[in-house]
């Protein structure tokens, strides 16, 4: 159970959720583990099985609590909202913003500038964590380039300057990730991003984390009230979640990068879990796929503090805190969108 930004979390499957006069009570079996005011909270979001009362439910409505449900492994499910506050509102300002440029790009600046930045982080912490097995000099000239990525984004006029802007930073990353992987490099090497389809192992392992890393941010998205398919940066596509493909781009270099690095360096995946189909396409066998997902679900209930609310989180929970932050500022609640820049 966790709060953040008035939002209560209930991340254990096993949780119930039921209604007490003006609280609301979290019971593990019948034993009560938590209790909050309900007006404390703006909503709710449990992935636990067992549900919530209809006495709960209905309070919520009547008081305008948005109430989430998630499945186990956070696929959005349903949500329950209040009459008079819903999501209308807030997605007509979204809708909004993502017709006008202006706007558009100032969200949009705050994605890829996370993105460079944290790029740019993880290269760094390689050459100071492994600076005897790394060409520390090679991915230091690449990280001064992206430095300047980083003012080039903030002076860039349009969408289209962006986009180059982010293309060339993203080649430049990729172009040193091979330095990253320090164990099973006979299995495991990387000579450039591609995919539809992977052609090698570490292309199957990134494309895999990110569909895992997109469910995320769709579910966050949703949870908050946004439509995960309009996005800012990402073009309309029938079927694309374009604003989830845009909150990705900030939150792809330290929770799916350096966690398809771990998996290699930790030999968690091996060579031999990788499968050559006939038109070239490489993929994961079961066994491998069952590993990835067992970790991740690790990974993502590892403790950080969270750069901009200052506060403990799950790695889990850092696609809803900074959709948290976006439906915020998309309503006017703060000044700028602050993207999540971590070290």
């Amino acid at each position: 159970m966790k709060r953040l930004l008035n939002t209560l979390y209930i991340t254990s499957s096993d949780r119930y959720l039921s209604l007490d006069g003006e609280n609301v009570v979290v019971l593990c079996g019948k034993e009560e583990v938590g209790r909050i005011p309900l007006h404390n909270l703006e909503a709710i979001v449990t992935c636990g099985f067992t549900g919530a009362s209809p006495a709960l439910m209905g309070a919520c409505a009547k008081r305008n609590i948005g109430l989430s449900f998630l499945t186990g492994s956070g696929r959005f499910l349903a949500r329950v909202s209040g009459g008079e506050r819903g999501n209308v509102l807030l997605r007509k300002k979204q809708y909004f913003l993502s017709e006008h440029d202006r706007e558009s790009l100032d969200i949009a600046k705050g994605f890829i500038t996370g993105k460079i930045f944290n790029g740019r982080w993880v290269l760094e912490r390689a050459t100071r964590d492994h600076g005897m097995r790394v060409d520390g000099e090679r991915i230091k000239r690449v990280s001064g380039q992206l430095k300047n990525s980083l003012k080039r984004v903030q002076e860039c006029g349009s969408m289209e300057t962006l986009r180059g802007i982010e293309g060339e930073a993203a080649s430049l990353y990729f172009s040193v990730f091979d330095e990253l992987i320090l164990q099973q490099k006979d299995g495991f090497s990387f000579n450039g991003r591609n995919r539809r389809p992977p052609l090698d192992a570490v292309n199957a392992l990134l494309s895999f984390v990110y569909t895992l890393l997109n469910q995320m941010n769709v579910s966050a998205l949703e949870t908050v009230g946004l439509d995960p398919y309009v996005g800012v940066m990402h073009g309309d596509r029938p079927g694309r979640a374009s604003l989830s493909l845009d909150l990705m781009e900030e939150l792809r270099p330290v929770l799916a990068d350096r966690f398809v690095v771990s998996l290699i360096n930790k030999r968690i995946v091996s060579p031999s879990g990788f499968l050559q189909k006939e038109d070239g396409a490489v993929i994961m066998d079961d066994d491998t796929r069952k590993s990835v997902l067992s970790a991740w679900q690790m990974r993502k209930q590892e403790m950080i503090k969270h750069p901009f609310l200052d506060e403990k989180v799950e790695w889990g929970m850092v696609p809803y805190a900074q959709a948290l932050l976006l439906a915020r500022y998309i309503r006017g609640d703060l000044d700028g969108y602050p993207p999540f820049m971590w070290k």
